[in-house]
């Protein structure tokens, strides 16, 4: 597969925050960014593999600063490295206040994604390579955040063993 540029992957979403996507502290949800998060980083993915794609983890979402009702929200999202099957994709979040101008970083997460053929199985993905200083320095760490996901996924594992699928109103002693 021809390697394809970080770049090739950019996607964009801007909203308007509206009162109805907000908490009682006037602020837009953490879940509803999260959402939006989600939704550009798969299209990011998309567009690199051109297949379709499903969430494998979100690394933390980092909430830096609130988002406003009346504000506009700006994510954007592009792969930042591959594996096999597997694309990193970093998310920035910036909120602008529309009357004053003002801009600021809101969140930042990493996503990955796995493309998948007709029956969810996993396929090859193209390989990407940086261009820029902020994809060049993305990339180079994305080898470490990668160990550090595979490390977490089996520790969850391990939970997911000793938890089980029941519910503790349902267990028997």
């Amino acid at each position: 597969m021809k390697a394809k540029p970080c770049s090739n992957s950019l996607a964009v979403k801007i909203s308007q925050v509206m009162p109805p996507d907000t908490n009682p502290h006037g602020t837009l949800f953490g879940g509803k960014l999260m959402a939006y998060i989600d939704d550009v980083a798969a299209i990011a993915a998309i567009r690199h593999a051109r297949k379709n794609v499903v969430t494998a983890s979100t690394d933390s979402i980092d909430f830096i600063a609130p988002v406003k009702a009346g504000n506009s929200i700006c994510v954007e999202a592009y792969v930042t490295w591959t594996h096999k099957t597997s694309m990193e994709i970093f998310a920035k979040a910036i909120t602008e206040d529309l009357i004053t101008g003002e801009r600021q970083v809101c969140a930042t997460a990493f996503l990955t994604f796995v493309a998948v053929d007709k029956d969810g199985r996993p396929i090859p993905v193209p390989p990407v390579y940086p261009e820029t200083e902020h994809e060049k320095l993305l990339h180079a760490g994305a080898p470490v955040r990668a160990a550090q996901r595979r490390e977490r996924r089996q520790q969850s594992k391990q939970f997911t063993e000793i938890f089980g699928a029941d519910y503790p109103w349902n267990r028997s002693k």
